[in-house]
């Protein structure tokens, strides 16, 4: 009687097995550990300030933090400034990036190589080096304490430019060559051909850039005096150190309502979200 050997392949699964249960337990874990901070700002805004360090299954509910919060800032104006922030910049970029991305996918021109290379040296440095001229610059221009003055230095993202560029050279130029013939300007061939093949990426890179200046704080702390102009993020950090104490079941719905929308957004959206990645992954 002869015993057969186990074949390669389910050798081979046997062998990853382990491996992969170490991975979807670290996986579960990092999740735990990402989720636990949201997961105690719901049950600190959600009870009555004694509750916040007490973990009872059957603590009494209330709405009573977030009135407290809605009372005490203004959180009406910050959600509007963020609201105007974030849809503004991110039409600026579009604009921006897309005819930047188009001109170095597309053309050849003194200085392309040189220009593009200028563009990848801005992913490699950080917003915060530059600061002290960008607050010069917008002081020059008369822009300090205003919702332009947050949005303009962002207007040109080298990421977006980047990102846009690369997508538009995986389009076939025969796409291109047929929208000429039909009589398209360049315009018209960027905004009727190109543009609607990168829609998987414009909606990538849109998640990205709201989430990122909806919660970006330094730059529009040093630039921003009033009410008038503070988004969510100063308000709330403003709002989070009162001089006599700080009300951790208020400051809790005060964070919940900040970052809500995006929450909500993701909820909504999250498998849109994750096939644009994707497909801009792809790409």
């Amino acid at each position: 009687m002869t015993v057969e050997p186990l074949s390669v392949p389910r050798t081979q699964a046997r062998l990853r097995l382990p491996a992969i249960r170490l991975e979807w337990l670290a996986a579960w874990l990092l999740g735990l550990l990402w989720i636990l901070p949201l997961a105690y700002a719901f049950w600190a805004a959600f009870h009555p300030p004694q509750y916040v360090t007490r973990f009872e299954l059957f603590a009494p509910l209330t709405l009573d933090n977030f009135r407290e919060a809605w009372d005490y800032a203004p959180f009406a104006r910050y959600f509007l400034n963020t609201f105007l922030l974030v849809t503004g910049l991110l039409a600026a970029q579009f604009v921006l990036c897309t005819l930047a991305g188009f001109a170095f996918a597309r053309f050849q021109f003194a200085g392309h190589q040189l220009a593009f290379g200028l563009v990848l040296v801005q992913l490699m440095v950080a917003p915060e080096v530059l600061i002290v001229e960008n607050y010069a610059t917008m002081a020059g221009l008369g822009l300090v304490d205003s919702i332009p003055a947050i949005a303009l230095p962002y207007a040109a993202s080298a990421f977006g430019i980047f990102l846009l560029r690369q997508t538009f050279k995986t389009v076939p130029r025969e796409l291109e060559d047929a929208a000429r013939i039909e009589g398209c300007s360049w315009l018209g061939v960027l905004w009727r051909v190109y543009v609607p093949l990168a829609r998987p990426v414009y909606l990538a890179y849109g998640l990205v850039s709201v989430s990122h200046h909806w919660n970006n704080f330094l730059w529009p702390l040093v630039i921003t005096k009033s009410v008038e102009t503070r988004p969510l993020t100063v308000g709330l950090a403003i709002f989070a150190a009162p001089e006599s104490g700080v009300n951790w079941a208020v400051l809790s719905a005060g964070t919940l309502m900040s970052v809500g929308p995006l929450l909500i957004a993701f909820l909504l959206f999250q498998r849109q979200f994750v096939q644009s990645f994707m497909q801009a992954g792809i790409k």
